[in-house]
C-alpha cells in the first residue's frame, strides 16, 4: 500500500531490542566520572538529547512506554487488528467506510498524503475476504507487526510515540498464492563454500515469500567469501539469476555514503560537528545550525520530498527546490533520504569531483567492489547484469515493473551484487582510523525500540549486530554485520518484500559454520 522507497529504518525490523533505563543511568555516571561533563545532571541531559528527548524525564517516560509496549500486544499489531475488524465487511452491502477524521485517528497525516483516503479504502477493501480469515502473527514488536492471512503478508509500522498511528502499511502475496509457471523450479548457482543450510533456506524462502530471485552472500574475517543466487533475473528473457547480477541497494547506500564522509573527516577535509552549510554552496540547508553529524544520524530534521524515485536522476534543484527543507524536529531521529543527498553534495564539494566518482575513489575501489556503481538512470533490460523488478498482478502472476532509480544517489542510488555488499560490510572499517570506525558504531541516538543510530549504521548492541536495509519498487536489500568485525552478510531480491529476517538467518548460519 506504499510505493517508492521504504520510509522506515530496516534496522528496527531486523534488530529488535528494548531500551534499558539502568543502562542509561550507568552510561550517564560513567561519562560524568570520565570528566566529559561537570555534573551528572548535564550528562543525563546530553544522553537524553542524544536519544531524541528534550530532558531526562522525557527520556525515562519514553523508555517506560517502550517497556510497557513490549509487555503487551504491540501498537502496530493493535492497529492491524483494528483494520481487520473495521474492514472485514467492506465488500458487503450496507458497510459504511470510515471518514477522513476516523482514518486520521489511525494513520499519520504524512501517510494519508502519500496514500489518499479514497485510495486507501479501496486498497483495503480489495482484501476484505482475507480480513475475515484467521490472522497469524509472525512479528509483534512495539512499533512493527507482520501477520499472515489468506496467503498474504501484511506489515504495519507505527510512529514511536502516542497516539501510535500507522506510518506504513503493506500487503504482499505469499508464494503459495502465486501461480506463475515461469518461476517454477528456480535454479541455484553458487561460488565459494556455502554454509550448510543456506541453499535450502534460499530455495524455501523463494517459494514461501514468492520471490522471483534471491541473491545471498557472506564474508568472514577468516578469509571466507561465498555467494549464491536462486531464481531469475528476468522471467521475460528466461534469464537465470547469478551472483554477478547487480540490484538496487536502496538504503544500504547510506552506509557507503557515511564511510565516504568519515574518510574525508579522517583526512581533515571536514569536521563532523561543523555546520553542514559551511561545506555546501549551490544548494544549502534551510537550517544553518544543522551539523554533518546530525545528517549522518538522521537527526537534522531534513524533510524528504513526496517522491524519491524516477526513471533517471534529475538535477537536485528540480527535486528539492532552492534549499533542503528542514521541517522535521531537529535532534529527533527521522529517516531522511534528503539529508543524505546533502551529504552527497558535501562529499562532491570536498573531493572536487561528482559524488559518484568521489565515492568510487573513497570506498568502492579500495574495497574491490568492482561490480558496484552509481548509474545516472535505472538500467534497462539490455544491461548485462541488470535484474528486472517485479510485483504480483491481480491474476497472481509476476508482472515486470518499469525500472526506476533513487533521485538522491547518495541515499539509494547504488547498484551492487550481494558479494560486493558483503565485502563492504566486512571491510569498511579498514578504510578508517580505528577510533573513527568505533565511533561510527557507537550509539548516537537510541530509538524507542532500543535500536540505536550510529554514523550511517543502525546498531543493536545486545545482539552484537549493525546493519541497514530497505526496499523500493521491485527490489529489496539488506546488509548485516557483527560488531566484532568477524562476519557480514547481504541479501538482495527483485521484489519489494521484507527480507531482513532472511538475512539474519543467513548470518546465524555463517556464524555457526565458522564456529564449528
Amino acid at each position: 500500500m506504499k510505493s517508492g522507497y521504504a520510509r522506515t529504518v530496516s534496522g528496527e525490523r531486523a534488530l529488535p531490542v528494548q531500551a534499558s533505563l539502568r543502562y542509561l543511568k550507568v552510561e550517564a555516571k560513567r561519562r560524568h566520572a570520565a570528566g566529559e561533563f561537570p555534573t551528572l545532571h548535564l550528562a543525563q541531559l546530553a544522553i537524553a538529547r542524544e536519544h531524541g528527548q528534550p530532558s531526562w524525564t522525557a527520556l525515562k517516560e519514553a523508555v517506560d512506554a517502550a517497556g510497557a509496549a513490549a509487555g503487551r500486544e504491540g501498537n502496530a499489531l493493535a492497529q492491524l487488528r483494528w483494520i481487520a475488524a473495521r474492514f472485514a465487511g467492506a465488500d458487503e452491502p450496507g458497510w459504511l467506510a470510515p471518514g477522513e477524521d476516523e482514518l486520521r485517528e489511525h494513520f499519520t497525516g504524512t501517510f494519508l498524503t502519500a496514500v489518499p483516503p479514497a485510495r486507501l479504502i479501496a486498497t483495503i477493501t480489495e482484501i476484505a475476504p482475507a480480513l475475515r480469515t484467521e490472522l497469524t502473527v509472525t512479528i509483534d514488536r512495539p512499533f512493527l507487526a507482520q501477520v499472515r492471512l489468506a496467503g498474504r503478508l501484511v506489515m504495519a509500522e507505527t510512529e514511536p510515540r502516542p497516539p501510535y498511528r500507522l506510518t506504513g502499511l503493506r500487503v504482499r502475496r505469499m508464494g503459495e498464492r502465486i501461480s506463475d509457471e515461469r518461476a517454477a523450479a528456480p535454479a541455484t548457482t553458487a561460488s565459494g563454500t556455502i554454509p550448510a543450510g543456506v541453499p535450502g533456506l534460499a530455495e524455501g524462502v523463494t517459494g514461501r515469500l514468492g520471490l522471483v530471485g534471491l541473491a545471498l552472500a557472506g564474508a568472514s574475517a577468516r578469509g571466507q567469501a561465498w555467494a549464491t543466487a536462486t531464481g531469475w533475473a528476468s522471467l521475460e528473457r528466461a534469464e537465470r539469476l547469478t551472483a554477478a547480477h547487480a540490484f538496487p541497494a536502496y538504503q544500504v547506500t547510506m552506509a557507503v555514503t557515511a564511510v565516504a564522509v568519515l574518510r574525508l573527516a579522517a583526512a581533515g577535509r571536514l569536521r563532523l560537528d561543523a555546520a553542514a552549510n559551511s561545506y555546501l554552496s549551490e544548494i544549502r540547508l534551510a537550517d544553518d545550525a544543522v551539523t554533518v553529524r546530525e545528517l549522518l544520524t538522521h537527526t537534522a530534521g531534513v524533510t524528504d520530498p513526496a517522491e524519491i524515485s524516477a526513471p533517471d536522476v534529475p538535477p537536485l534543484a528540480a527535486v528539492i527546490g532552492p534549499a533542503f527543507a528542514c521541517t522535521g524536529k531537529r535532534g529527533t531521529f527521522g529517516l531522511s533520504h534528503a539529508g543524505y543527498a546533502a551529504l552527497g553534495e558535501i562529499i562532491a564539494g570536498r573531493a572536487g569531483v561528482p559524488y559518484q566518482e568521489a565515492v568510487a575513489r573513497l570506498v568502492l575501489r579500495p574495497l574491490g567492489m568492482d561490480r558496484s556503481r552509481f548509474p545516472a538512470g535505472a538500467p534497462d533490460g539490455a544491461a548485462p547484469d541488470a535484474v528486472t523488478g517485479y510485483d504480483v498482478a491481480a491474476d497472481a502472476t509476476f508482472t515486470p515493473l518499469a525500472p526506476v532509480t533513487c533521485v538522491f544517489p547518495a541515499a539509494g542510488g547504488l547498484r551492487a551484487t550481494a558479494a560486493d555488499l558483503a565485502r563492504f560490510g566486512l571491510g569498511w572499517s579498514s578504510l578508517l582510523p580505528r577510533s573513527l570506525a568505533a565511533q561510527a558504531l557507537r550509539p548516537h541516538v537510541r530509538l524507542p525500540s532500543g535500536v540505536c543510530a550510529g554514523l550511517g549504521w543502525m546498531v543493536n548492541e545486545r545482539a552484537g549486530l549493525a546493519g541497514l536495509g530497505g526496499d523500493g519498487l521491485g527490489a529489496a536489500a539488506s546488509l548485516l554485520l557483527s560488531l566484532d568485525g568477524e562476519y557480514a552478510c547481504a541479501a538482495l531480491a527483485n521484489r519489494q518484500i521484507l527480507i531482513e529476517d532472511v538475512n539474519g538467518a543467513v548470518l546465524g548460519m555463517l556464524r555457526e559454520a565458522e564456529s564449528g
